[in-house]
């Protein structure tokens, strides 16, 4: 054990057992009370374990938990700093009395923000824990691609993405979803929706302008069909997934579906369904347009392979990056049936030529080196924990409601008591820096109402304290006598 002119640390203090805990929650109360202020510079991991004569793993692990928190970020070039900011990031306010009982997320040193806050905690986004982004893999594959490109590589690429990257997801594809395909039936896009934009305006041309998708869904998928499609049809979803009976209804003959984990209610699509879909395709000659939702993150079931496997001919499979990396780096991709194939990749060269090529070729360094696939089972881990803690908090501080989707993906659907009214609760836990995202806008009818809770980009920590804010707002409205 040792001292430290820093704060005056002493691990003599540090309880056996705890000292990453100690460590953490003394840089904590510093920021706190204001000891370590905006932009002060901690110092190196390896100096300080030196100095407390504490392993660097343990104070690499302190700083960690106080990054993902939000008080802490990375200084390129400058180490770790204190960013004293409640902006977006910082999930993990320091609280006061009034938010130590669940009043708000909020530090009430921020002034008017306790009478006016701002949303700074968001559940309604089902973001990857992009703490654990691969900063140094990406880092040194860019610099690997940088060293060695020639001018071929840093030119125009082929709109469908260059033949290395189309290799790299043809054989990982095959691989883990399941998906059939060769390099040549690949086309890289800006992420999901820019597959189903493109989609959209290439089946325009074959007069399929009235599509069908999941009821309740996504509404960011709503909107960007309202945009492209003269008509969008919703299909109520149930234990089984998207009503095929009920689509066959409907006069589509395009619709979109999340198989692997239905947005918002997280069901798989029962085998029945699968058969059934594709059967549904061959009556009217139509497109299924399988977006593999959350496909990658499960926790609690066996993997289900992609529905795109069972007819290629009828199945345009998309999927991206942004649950697995991030979504800032606008990287998906489109399996299409191969008589739409050419094209959609004319059209996607008539729109803006492709997608930046020098991440493309970053992402097939990554793929082929198996660090893509070690940087899912680092996300897994780390979900599982965040699904886990959402799922104990739900528990005790909304007792009565009940959660679905729990066994795979990165948020769970939390059905609430039928006289609270979901699009109130979201207004009210804004007001609490909180912002969540109701589900009776997610649906055409009415049902149970319910609220969205978006696990993956928060600590265990934080979605505690959320969800019991939540929870007080549930209380308020109970009906009395």
């Amino acid at each position: 054990m040792g001292a430290s002119d820093f704060l005056q640390l002493d691990s003599g203090q540090a309880p056996a057992g705890e000292r990453t805990a100690w460590l953490a929650s003394q840089l904590r109360a510093a920021v706190a009370d204001g000891r370590l202020p905006h932009g002060a510079r901690l110092p190196a991991t390896r100096v300080l374990a030196a100095e407390l004569g504490l392993a660097r793993g343990t104070v690499a692990e302190a700083y960690r938990r106080l990054l993902e928190e939000g008080l802490l970020a990375t200084n390129r070039g400058g180490g770790t700093i204190v960013t004293g900011s409640r902006g977006p990031r910082a999930a993990a306010s320091v609280e006061t009395p009034d938010a130590a009982s669940g009043s708000t997320l909020h530090n009430s040193a921020a002034g008017s923000a306790a009478r006016s806050p701002e949303p700074i905690l968001d559940l309604s986004t089902g973001l990857p824990d992009l703490s654990a982004f691969p900063r140094a893999a990406w880092l040194r594959a860019e610099r690997e691609v940088l060293d060695t490109a020639g001018a071929r590589e840093l030119g125009y690429s082929r709109p469908e993405g260059p033949l290395v990257l189309r290799e790299a997801l043809s054989e990982w594809l095959a691989r883990s979803r399941g998906v059939v395909c060769t390099p040549d039936d690949v086309i890289v896009t800006g992420g999901v929706t820019g597959a189903i934009a493109l989609l959209a305006q290439t089946l325009r041309t074959h007069d399929l302008t009235r599509w069908a998708m999941e009821d309740p869904g996504s509404t960011g998928t709503r909107r960007l069909l309202d945009y492209w499609v003269d008509e969008t049809v919703p299909v109520d979803v149930d234990d089984d997934g998207i009503d095929v009976g009920a689509l066959r209804s409907t006069g589509a003959r395009v619709v979109v579906v999340t198989p692997a984990h239905e947005y918002p209610t997280g069901v798989v699509l029962a085998p029945e369904r699968r058969l059934a879909l594709v059967d549904w395709a061959e009556e009217v000659d139509g497109i299924v347009i399988e977006d593999d939702y959350d496909a990658e993150h499960r926790y609690d079931r066996m993997p289900v392979r992609a529905l795109q496997s069972l007819a290629p001919h009828r199945i345009a499979y998309v999927s991206s990056l942004s649950k697995t990396l991030a979504p800032a780096l606008r990287l998906g991709w489109l399996v299409p049936p191969k008589r739409l194939h050419d094209e959609l990749a004319e059209r996607r060269w008539a729109s803006d030529l492709g997608s930046p090529v020098v991440a493309q070729l970053v992402l097939a360094r990554l793929l082929k080196s198996g660090i893509l696939e070690r940087q899912l089972r680092t996300l897994r881990t780390r979900h599982r924990q965040r699904r886990d803690a959402a799922v104990a908090a739900v528990s005790r501080y909304l007792p009565q409601a009940e959660v679905q989707g729990v066994a795979a993906g990165l948020h769970v659907l939390v059905l609430l008591p039928d006289h609270v009214d979901d699009v109130k609760l979201a207004e009210d836990a804004r007001e609490n820096g909180i912002r969540v995202a109701p589900l009776s806008p997610m649906r055409s009818r009415a049902g149970r109402p319910g609220i969205v809770i978006a696990y993956g980009h928060h600590s265990p920590a934080i979605l505690e304290r959320a969800v019991r804010t939540i929870g007080r707002l549930v209380e308020a409205t109970a009906p009395t006598g």
